[in-house]
């Protein structure tokens, strides 16, 4: 039987216009992919988005404008037999942003990749002017980057949030 797998995901710019990605080590495969996770039962979008911040980079972050919803069939690229639909959300937090992130792709530490079933992510930042969707794994964050590379304004949170 198939299932509906509903993921929320952030996209978070610092004061210079770069957005926040996460690259995955999953079940031996790398991902790019934009920050963010599975929905919970008896949880709302938001508040799994805000569970997914704090957990992935422990930043407390606002939720603010809705971007996108998923509005085509996408198959889960970890289990054929699920179907998802992604939500999206423009994020903020207090500024200066504190989080351990790198300049390289998929720039792991040899432990964090050893156990080829394992799960490891690191954080890297993507000028605005570089951002494209090569950068993105997965299909729907793909969508999400032509969207927001259509409205520059985007990447200027302080007109979207009220932080």
């Amino acid at each position: 039987m198939a299932l509906f797998n509903v993921r929320v995901y952030g996209l978070l710019f610092d004061e210079n216009k770069r957005l926040l990605v996460s690259d995955e080590f999953i079940r031996g495969n790398y991902f790019t992919k934009l920050p963010g996770g599975g929905l919970e039962k008896g949880e709302g979008p938001r508040d799994c988005l805000k569970r997914e911040f704090l957990e992935e980079t422990g930043l407390n972050v606002e939720v603010c404008e809705h971007l996108y919803t998923t509005d085509f069939f996408q198959i889960s690229a970890f289990n054929n037999t699920d179907q998802i639909i992604s939500i999206y959300y423009l994020v903020k937090t207090a500024p200066p942003i504190q989080i351990k992130t790198n300049i390289i792709p998929f720039d792991f530490a040899p432990h964090q990749i050893a156990d080829p079933n394992g799960e490891s992510e690191v954080f890297r930042w993507i000028e605005w002017k570089e951002l494209n969707t090569a950068h993105m794994s997965l299909p729907i964050d793909k969508v999400v980057i032509n969207l927001i590379r259509e409205k520059p304004s985007l990447a200027d949170g302080k007109k979207h949030c009220s932080l």
